[in-house]
């Protein structure tokens, strides 16, 4: 079982810098693939960022590629989702998950943990 917290949402204004950071309880957590992903009002849960166990391989959505940044600390038990040049559609909840996979993956199915989400709310 792995239990993660995600901290680090909150007000920025269009063109500021978030970082989020998501802690894994236990002490497996280096064999785990991690995501970031975020859900808007009325919308449904869509992939953010991925990174592989050994932080080798990184996958990034479209929409986020060249303003995010995915990242982990294996000792720390933490990902990390830089974000800079925020736009309002950035705006949603921002959830970490973990998958006990071999490579990185990018759909919500297959992610066995999920935290309970940090709001970003970026204003124009």
């Amino acid at each position: 079982q792995v239990q993660l917290i995600e901290s680090g949402g909150g007000l920025v204004q269009a063109g500021g810098s978030l970082r989020l950071s998501c802690v894994a309880s236990g002490r497996t957590f280096g064999s785990y693939v991690m995501g970031w992903f975020r859900q808007a009002p009325g919308k449904e849960r869509e992939f953010v960022a991925a990174i592989s166990r050994s932080s080798i391989s990184k996958n990034y959505a479209d929409s986020v590629k060249g303003r995010f940044t995915i990242s982990r600390d294996n000792a720390k038990n933490t990902v990390y989702l830089q974000m800079n040049s925020l736009k309002p559609e950035d705006t949603a909840v921002y959830y970490c998950a973990a998958a006990q996979r071999a490579v990185v993956v990018t759909t919500t199915s297959q992610y066995d943990y999920w935290g309970q989400g940090t709001q970003v709310t970026v204003s124009s």
